[in-house]
């Protein structure tokens, strides 16, 4: 695909005005989007897709951004395509007061963030730095993260759309555009409507190191552990006081470094301790449960049982309940069924000039469970790094690369489309 002019990018400027978007999720809230502060960015969106032409942008109740970019194409059966990134921020660090700063040309020396100089970018502890020299890196100020994930991914969407009405050479078929709220809380995709999506396929931009491309995610449990202890009066509580706090520490570190985040990498699955709460009589631990095979999540789950009944030997009065729920699945099994989906997408990113890498991600994306809802979604980069912290960053030609890729997408997908009868 070649364009009749350059593209003019409108992706950094796009970036730097969302991020100052306040958009963080609370996974506390039960409401759906669960803070109505990310609709100040879905209303933003929709009047700039609007404002591109895209007549049918608008937002919902609950705070997802839909919208369609016609077809341009003489072809009558090309599949309907869509593109998706998440609006929201996450809770791990403020999202408040944002304030993005372009380091132009990177030279490979330390980037000291001005409102707290012990935030230091590091070529040594950021290796993917090693690729922008000369390149312009945007980090916040070092106060708050950035906002990349996922905001990069949403303004090179919304830089596609820009670039497709004023790119009529570029033949696509019908191609639909959706920003979700609350991923970062595993609720990305509660609301979304997939018969108003009307997509064959779905490719969320949420990635990280340009050139890659993900086709598989852990699969996903979540797990309460209930510890139910004996109560006393500690003034008179010896033989009969069985504290469910001090039990619940007791199995905590009875945990497997092996099986632990920080003691896994690659395609090792783990088991996480997120939040304990409790008194005496009755305490409760959250887990989540993690691995790329399905049947390792029984395993992992059996093996806190396990330690739980080792530890309640030595309180004989004391009592637990486990309850474990699915929460998504690997999108691999389902991606498997449609290779073209993640064939086509190696061969944008290989046509926008990078040299393809397929991934698999120790996490979840809106994709993993699209892809079960019957929208196989992989996923593609948007090149932000460090997510979730206040050295997160992205470069602005990596971002550019994003857009090329998507662009190259909708091509793809038009060409390799019958020709009309």
């Amino acid at each position: 695909m070649d364009f009749n002019t350059p593209l003019s990018f409108t992706v950094t400027e796009r970036f730097l005005r969302y991020v100052t978007i306040d958009t963080q999720s609370d996974p506390a809230s039960p409401t759906c989007p669960s803070t109505e502060k990310q609709k100040d960015l879905g209303r933003l969106l929709v009047k700039e897709l609007l404002a591109i032409g895209l007549a049918d942008a608008h937002i919902d109740e609950f705070g997802y951004v839909y919208a369609t970019i016609p077809a341009k194409t003489d072809k009558a059966n090309v599949p309907v395509i869509c593109f998706c990134s998440h609006m929201d921020t996450a809770p791990d660090c403020s999202g408040k007061d944002v304030k993005p700063l372009v380091h132009r040309n990177y030279t490979g020396a330390d980037i000291v963030l001005p409102d707290d100089n012990t935030q230091v970018l590091r070529m040594a502890e950021h290796p993917d730095l090693k690729n922008q020299v000369g390149n312009d890196i945007i980090t916040a100020s070092g106060t708050t993260l950035l906002g990349a994930d996922n905001k990069a991914g949403v303004a090179e969407i919304m830089d596609a759309c820009y670039q497709l009405i004023n790119h009529p050479e570029i033949k696509h078929g019908d191609i639909k555009i959706l920003f979700t709220p609350d991923e970062e809380i595993g609720r990305g995709v509660d609301k979304a409507d997939i018969d108003k999506i009307g997509a064959f396929a779905c490719y969320t931009m949420d990635g990280e190191s340009a050139g890659n491309m993900e086709n598989e995610t852990f699969s996903a449990d979540g797990a309460r552990l209930t510890i139910n202890g004996v109560s006393s009066h500690p003034g008179f509580a010896k033989g009969k006081m069985e504290s469910a706090i001090k039990i619940a520490g007791l199995i905590i570190a009875a945990l497997p470094y092996e099986l632990s985040p920080e003691g896994t990498e690659g395609m090792q699955g783990f088991v996480h301790p997120v939040d304990i709460a409790g008194h005496v009589e009755t305490a409760t631990i959250d887990f989540i449960i993690r691995d790329f095979e399905e049947e390792l999540l029984v395993n992992h789950a059996d093996a806190i049982r396990k330690i739980t009944e080792e530890v309640l030997k030595s309180f004989p009065n004391s009592t637990y309940t486990f309850d474990v729920k699915p929460q998504y699945r690997n999108m691999k099994n389902v991606l498997a069924q449609h290779p073209q989906i993640v064939d086509y997408g190696m061969e944008a990113i290989r046509r926008a000039g990078m040299e393809p890498k397929l991934c698999s991600i120790r996490g979840g994306t809106d994709g993993s469970r699209l892809s079960f809802m019957g929208l196989p979604t992989p996923n593609i980069f948007a090149g932000e790094h460090a997510f979730h912290g206040k050295q997160e960053w992205v470069s602005v030609q990596d971002m550019q690369k994003a857009v090329e890729t998507i662009l190259q997408l909708c091509s793809i997908w038009e060409e390799q489309s019958p020709p009309a009868p």
